[in-house]
């Protein structure tokens, strides 16, 4: 049997899994799932015959090199900076490999030697990246097949809370890694082209510069920048486009409220704080406010912020509980970013009953002898449960579904790449479908950069 690795059993890796188990009869495959904890890889395969759980700790080389010699493609689930050891292995024994995270730099210099060894290292196979781009470029080579010129291209993606378990302020709960959105958006200003004209957006000011969406059937939302539209033009075959604007999706009202950790600084993630595993929540946020030695924590919060007791932005922060004197970090040398994501977990977890929702939004524009049109897409899935979530299935089937067409000899280019070839996309939109995984298109006025629809 051909035996299929998979590094790393976390939350995303259920439906991957599955999906590879229930077609290994038919495919003549067998599952391996490597992880640190062997509880949560055997967990994963249920006691399915043809798979197996094996601790695997990447930083043990001969751990890491004997089950990737053993494979015949690997799926690391591994965070993206992990990656590059599993590559390293995958080109010296000849093995393909699959991956949902953005092409790194130590990834892409790989790409002359996977070619070399006549080897697919398929990246950004997932969710954002990875459906995102499959199902864009479904519609931009259609539009270019059929003669028509791009002018505007915008994307955008949310991992949400399904409407019926949307029972809190902020409308949000972590259906995903929380260390990535208490960080999002850090690390240089947010970068695009709107109608020609190259736009960049510091993190300061980036939770105040939002674009607003409609989806039929789920109300409205907000977007704002991600931090690099622009890498994707050339991928895109989109050099001469006059919009390009990449985004991520919040509920409205999200981004304004983030906006105040943003400001206070507690976001920052680039030192440590003394003391912070005997700090309760209320000595956190009073150490981001200025000394008196009369106001309270709270009022000196509200005079900073410039809000109301009756402003909606103050119960926000009352209900992540943010003044509680009792409640400790319990983190130690935490940056205020590790503090923050403590807090906001206690709040912002999901609970038994919860269901996630993924929201995927596009907009093309373009030209078709000599008239401007537009065409929205949008794409929304609510998950089943705590294990096969929504954010699960769209990460792990495109994964699984890239990972046979790849075993099976089915995808011909070969070297680093991410999945924007026809052969790739064709195949996987159209077996999501069955997944509930379907984009719904509509003609649209073409609008080009409108500023009515920015909010802030």
């Amino acid at each position: 049997m051909r035996n299929i690795l998979i590094i790393g059993a976390g939350r995303s890796s259920a439906s991957l899994i599955k999906y590879l188990l229930d077609r290994s009869h038919a495919e003549n495959i067998h599952i391996t799932v490597g992880d640190v904890s062997i509880a949560n890889a055997l967990d994963k395969i249920k006691e399915h015959t043809n798979a197996k759980a094996i601790k695997l700790d990447i930083f043990i080389d001969e751990e890491r090199r004997a089950a990737i010699k053993d494979a015949d493609i690997v799926v690391s689930m591994l965070p993206s900076r992990f990656h590059t050891k599993v590559a390293e292995d995958c080109i010296f024994f000849g093995k393909n490999m699959v991956t949902a995270s953005y092409v790194s730099k130590e990834m892409k210099a790989l790409d002359t030697q996977v070619k070399e060894k006549g080897l697919i290292f398929m990246n950004e196979t997932g969710l954002d990246p990875g459906i995102d781009h499959m199902s864009a470029m479904q519609v931009i080579d259609r539009i270019r097949d059929n003669g028509g010129k791009l002018l505007l291209f915008e994307s955008f993606t949310g991992g949400l809370v399904a409407p019926e378990s949307d029972n809190n302020l902020w409308s949000y709960k972590f259906t995903w890694n929380p260390r990535n959105v208490v960080l999002a958006g850090q690390g240089g200003a947010a970068k695009f082209i709107q109608e020609g004209a190259y736009k960049y957006i510091p993190y300061n000011k980036l939770f105040r510069r939002t674009e607003f969406l409609h989806v039929d059937g789920y109300g409205k939302f907000e977007a704002y920048a991600n931090r690099d539209s622009l890498k994707y033009r050339e991928e895109y075959g989109l050099q001469d486009i006059l919009t390009l604007y990449r985004g991520t999706m919040r509920r409205v009202g999200f981004s304004k409220a983030w906006n105040m950790f943003v400001q206070l600084g507690m976001t920052d993630d680039s030192y440590a704080m003394e003391g912070s595993e005997e700090m309760s929540y209320r000595d956190f946020t009073n150490a981001f406010l200025a000394y008196n030695p009369t106001d309270s924590v709270e009022l000196k919060m509200r005079h900073y912020l410039k809000i109301d007791q009756d402003d909606i932005m103050w119960e926000k922060l009352r209900e992540i509980d943010l003044f509680n004197p009792n409640k400790k970090i319990g983190i130690k040398n935490a940056t205020p970013a590790q503090a923050l994501q403590k807090i906001l977990e206690d709040s912002w977890h999901l609970a038994p009953e919860d269901k996630d929702m993924i929201v995927m939004y596009h907009k093309f524009g373009y030209e078709y002898q000599g008239e401007k049109r537009q065409i929205d897409s949008n794409m929304v899935v609510i998950g089943e449960d705590q294990t096969y979530t929504a954010m699960a299935k769209t990460v792990g089937l495109p994964l699984a579904m890239a990972t046979l067409l790849i075993l099976n000899g089915k995808v011909s280019t070969k070297g680093v790449q991410i999945p924007l070839k026809k052969e790739v996309y064709e195949p996987v939109l159209k077996e999501l479908e069955a997944y509930g995984v379907v984009f719904n298109e509509k003609k649209a006025p073409y609008l080009g950069y409108n500023p009515n629809n920015v909010a802030g």
